[in-house]
C-alpha cells in the first residue's frame, strides 16, 4: 500500500461473461475520483493482499464512480481468485490513482479499436469518449461465443449500436482474412488500439501495420509476454546517478534498479514487477537506457527520455535519473 492509495467501497457486482465479473466501485470518503483518461488503468489490492492492475472500462465521465472487470483466470496466483471469490457488494479495497500508458489520439480521422474477450475493458472507455465525441470509429469484438462476450448487452445499444461489430467462434486459419477486412476503410489518419492475449494482439499488429503507419497501431499488455532479451551491447553493471542529489549507485548484474535504489534508501514505486503497468517509469537525464518493459512504445523507446526501472538496464556505463 502507497500513500497515495484509496479506500473505495464495491457498491455493485456483475457477471458481464463466462469467468468476467465488473465492479463499480466509489470513495469511500465521498469524494468523487479524480478525472481520467480512456486507456487508464488502476491497481487493485484483493482481500488475498495480491495487487494487480485492471482498465477502467466506465464511461470516463463519471467520476463518481468507477467500473472495472476481472477475469477469473485458471492459473490464478491469488489476484483474480480473489477478487471473484472474496468480494461483494458491500466489500472494501484498496485502489491506485488511475496511470494511462494507452492514450487516444484526439487528432485521428478515423478510430479502428480491436478487442479480444477481456481485452474490452480499455477500449469500452475509449468507445465512449469517442461516441460523446463524436468521432468516427469502429469497435471490432473478438470472442469464443456470445457468452464470453463481455458488456455485449451494453454494446449493442445506443450510444454503441452502429459502431461496433461482434466476431465470435472465428476459427484461427480464418482470422487473418477476417482481420484484414477489419482495415477495409484504413486510411491516412487512421489509428488502431488493440487489447487481448498477447498471439491474438500479434496478428493485429502484424496485419495492421500493411495498412497503417506503426506510429499508428496502440496496445495495452496484460502481463509481460516473454522476457525480453538484453541488447547485444548491455552492461552486465552499471552505475546509476541520481540527478537531484548527486548520488551515485552500482547496479549489479542480476539485480534492478529498483533494487539498487531501494539499497541506498531511494525507494521507487512499483507494482507489476513486469515492466508492463509504467509505474516505476522515471524520465533519463542521461545515458541509454537498455529497454526490457512491455509498455513503451517504440517512438518513446527511441525517445530514451524514460525508464522502467523493474526490468529494464542500461547500455552506458552510466545512467542519469531525474531523481
Amino acid at each position: 500500500m502507497n500513500a497515495s492509495s484509496l479506500k473505495v467501497r464495491v457498491d455493485a457486482v456483475r457477471d458481464e461473461a463466462v469467468d468476467i465479473r465488473s465492479y463499480r466501485i466509489s470513495r469511500v470518503d465521498g469524494y468523487p475520483f479524480d478525472a481520467y483518461e480512456p486507456g487508464a488503468h488502476i491497481d487493485v489490492t484483493s482481500p488475498a493482499g495480491v495487487t494487480r492492475q485492471y482498465s477502467l472500462c466506465g464511461d470516463p465521465d463519471h467520476t463518481l464512480a468507477q467500473l472495472f472487470a476481472v477475469k477469473k483466470e485458471k492459473d490464478s496466483r491469488g489476484g483474480s481468485r480473489s477478487l471473484h471469490d472474496d468480494v461483494a457488494v458491500g466489500s472494501e479495497l484498496w485502489v491506485s490513482a488511475p496511470r494511462n500508458l494507452f492514450q487516444l489520439a484526439y487528432d485521428a480521422d478515423r478510430t479502428i479499436l480491436i478487442a479480444a474477450g477481456i481485452g474490452i475493458t480499455p477500449l469500452l472507455s475509449m468507445a465512449y469518449r469517442l461516441a460523446q465525441n463524436n468521432a468516427s470509429f469502429v469497435l471490432h469484438y473478438f470472442a469464443r461465443s456470445g457468452d464470453h462476450a463481455a458488456f455485449a448487452p451494453l454494446l449493442s445499444e445506443p450510444p454503441f449500436a452502429g459502431c461496433v461489430q461482434f466476431h465470435l467462434q472465428i476459427e484461427r486459419d480464418a482470422l487473418d482474412a477476417k482481420l484484414e477486412a477489419c482495415f477495409a476503410e484504413a486510411g491516412a489518419g487512421t489509428h488502431v488500439y488493440t487489447c487481448g492475449p498477447a498471439p491474438f494482439m500479434d496478428r493485429v499488429t502484424q496485419t495492421a501495420s500493411r495498412f497503417v503507419p506503426e506510429d499508428a497501431i496502440h496496445l495495452e499488455r496484460f502481463g509481460a509476454p516473454v522476457e525480453s532479451a538484453p541488447s547485444a551491447d548491455a552492461c552486465e553493471t552499471f552505475e546509476v546517478r541520481l540527478s537531484q542529489s548527486g548520488r551515485r549507485v552500482t547496479v549489479e548484474k542480476g539485480q534492478s534498479v529498483v533494487d539498487a535504489l531501494a539499497a541506498i534508501g531511494v525507494e521507487i514505486e512499483t507494482s507489476c514487477g513486469e515492466g508492463v503497468c509504467g509505474t516505476c517509469m522515471v524520465d533519463v537525464v542521461e545515458g541509454t537506457p537498455d529497454h526490457r518493459d512491455h509498455c513503451l512504445s517504440k517512438a518513446e523507446r527511441a525517445s530514451n527520455a524514460v525508464i522502467c526501472c523493474c526490468v529494464s538496464r542500461s547500455r552506458t556505463p552510466l545512467l542519469v535519473l531525474d531523481l
